[in-house]
């Protein structure tokens, strides 16, 4: 039913509204837990699809770099690794009526669309990429050392796969 679905998905843009970003978006977070061996029901993401303008200003509040990114994301809480090159501690579904909630996830139209025209891919794929990306940093994966920057590029090309997306890297 419409209680159910997994992604919240908010436009802020209408240009998200015609491309259908929240059917991308359920599709692609759905195929996230899937492939972390985690069930659907019970947990819940927010995602804002923006434009550069907006996503400039929550950079600059949230990571003092005022100016347009193609995604944030905000976990809800702290899930990481205690050592690199370790997997998080994956998040324990709740009641299917009263999800976890995972975090909040923004995307910003102008970047992702200048991004995919600049790699030569299709802007469908780029942004099913960046929503993986984004789901996997609510899980607590990160990219900051190259262990952990491993281990997220290979789960991220292993989930994109699954939904037919050939590998971004």
């Amino acid at each position: 039913g419409p209680g159910m679905d997994l992604v919240e998905t908010v436009i802020e843009d209408a240009r998200w509204e015609a491309f259908g970003l929240d059917a991308l978006a359920e599709r692609a977070a759905r195929a996230v837990l899937a492939g972390l061996d985690l069930p659907v029901e019970g947990f819940a993401i927010s995602l804002m699809g923006c434009d550069d303008a907006r996503i400039a200003v929550l950079n600059a509040d949230f990571r003092g770099k005022p100016q347009p990114t193609n995604v944030l994301s905000w976990p809800s809480e702290e899930r990481g690794a205690e050592f690199v090159g370790e997997a998080p501690d994956l998040p324990v579904p709740a009641a299917p009526d009263d999800p976890e909630s995972l975090g909040d996830i923004a995307i910003a139209w102008e970047t992702c669309a200048r991004e995919a025209e600049g790699q030569g891919k299709l802007m469908v794929e780029h942004v099913t990429h960046l929503i993986v990306h984004g789901v996997l940093h609510l899980m607590g994966y990160d990219h900051i050392e190259d262990e952990d920057a491993a281990l997220m590029e290979g789960l991220e090309v292993r989930i994109l796969a699954s939904l037919g997306v050939s590998d971004p890297y």
